[in-house]
């Protein structure tokens, strides 16, 4: 059975993170392993549990800095799998199951994510994702929609990213593609991780029986400076890296609409 380490980046958010905390203890999947990393809090985390381990970082290293911390520890620690979960989400016991049974159901499988609904709600946050060169950016399938069997398809979904909320990743992902892009700090990266996966040959699927329910990100919030500023730099990032080379003469248009 495959070893996972759950890591959880921690920052300001104590109730939540706690919360999901409990939720993992009722998770059917023996073998894991959870890496709290505190990303500089002012409120430190402080739990004794033998299946939990927590890292503190001296400053708020970003998204993929504090993960990329975790992340390390999980492959010295001999790790098959990494499954990267936000602090302010709660799982259904069997979604660690779920992914595991599809990630390993096929080699090409490199990265996998849950049904994510709005916290409470059987709303859609993500099922999975698309890009949207037009914005450069990649949009969450199914976002606010009535949960009603839409995207629950028997075969194994192929999507084009996933969201860093929630995404299980192969040991041998991480070994050929590396840790997440740092140069992002805050959105885009989750994106970035799923494309260059795919251009190493993997594929990225979401799994619809597996779910979780968030209660959306507090570390920036909707519309405020930082979400605008880092949304419009990291688009041009991420679209230079990336997007057709049709698409690239207009990039900087969307920083326009801002």
């Amino acid at each position: 059975m495959p070893k996972v380490f759950i890591i959880i980046l921690h920052w300001n958010n104590l109730s939540d993170t706690l919360e999901c905390l409990q939720s993992l203890q009722k998770i059917d999947y023996p073998n894991y392993q959870v890496v709290v990393v505190d990303n500089g809090s002012k409120i430190k985390l402080k739990v004794k549990n033998e299946k939990l381990k927590v890292i503190y970082n001296q400053e708020n290293l970003g998204f993929a800095g504090g993960n990329n911390v975790g992340i390390k520890y999980a492959l010295e620690q001999g790790a098959d799998y990494v499954l990267l979960l936000n602090d302010d989400t709660i799982t259904a016991p069997d979604f660690l199951n779920k992914l595991i049974e599809t990630a390993e159901s096929d080699k090409k499988i490199g990265l996998a994510g849950p049904k994510i609904y709005f916290y409470g709600q059987e709303r859609i946050w993500s099922a999975g994702g698309k890009l949207n060169w037009l914005y450069n950016k990649g949009a969450l399938r199914g976002w606010n929609e009535i949960d009603k069997g839409q995207y629950d398809f028997p075969k194994i979904q192929i999507t084009s990213h996933l969201t860093g909320c929630c995404v299980l990743v192969k040991r041998a992902v991480l070994e050929r593609i590396g840790p997440i892009a740092e140069d992002y700090f805050l959105y885009y990266e989750d994106t970035d991780w799923s494309l260059r996966a795919k251009q190493a040959g993997y594929e990225c699927v979401f799994v619809p029986s597996a779910k979780i329910w968030h209660k959306i990100s507090r570390s920036a919030g909707a519309e405020s400076s930082a979400y605008i500023y880092y949304h419009v730099r990291n688009g041009l990032i991420f679209a230079r890296k990336f997007a057709p080379w049709y698409i690239k003469p207009f990039i900087h248009l969307d920083a326009l609409w801002r």
